[in-house]
C-alpha cells in the first residue's frame, strides 16, 4: 500500500534543479523524488580502506597517461567536466 507525503517549502533553485534532474530521466516529478529518496537511502557508506584500495587501483591503470593543461581546456570548452 503506497502513502502520500506532502513536501512544503522546497526552495526554488533546489525546485529548478529537480525538475531537470527529472526532465534529464524521463521522470515525472515525484518519480524523480522517490527515485532520489531511494538512492539516498539505499547508500552505503564505503569502508575507508576499500576505497583507497579501489583509488589505487584505478590511479596503476591510468597512471601512465598524463594530462596536459591544453587537453584538459580543450575538453572545458566541449562542455566535459
Amino acid at each position: 500500500m503506497s502513502t502520500t507525503i506532502t513536501v512544503k517549502n522546497i526552495p526554488t533553485g533546489l525546485y529548478e534543479r529537480l525538475k531537470q534532474s527529472a526532465v534529464l530521466h524521463h521522470r515525472s516529478i515525484n518519480s524523480e523524488i522517490i527515485a532520489l529518496i531511494e538512492e539516498r537511502l539505499a547508500a552505503k557508506k564505503r569502508n575507508p580502506e576499500d576505497f583507497l584500495a579501489s583509488a589505487r587501483a584505478l590511479r596503476e591503470k591510468t597512471g601512465r597517461y598524463e594530462l596536459k593543461k591544453e587537453f584538459i581546456d580543450r575538453a572545458k570548452r566541449e562542455g566535459r567536466p
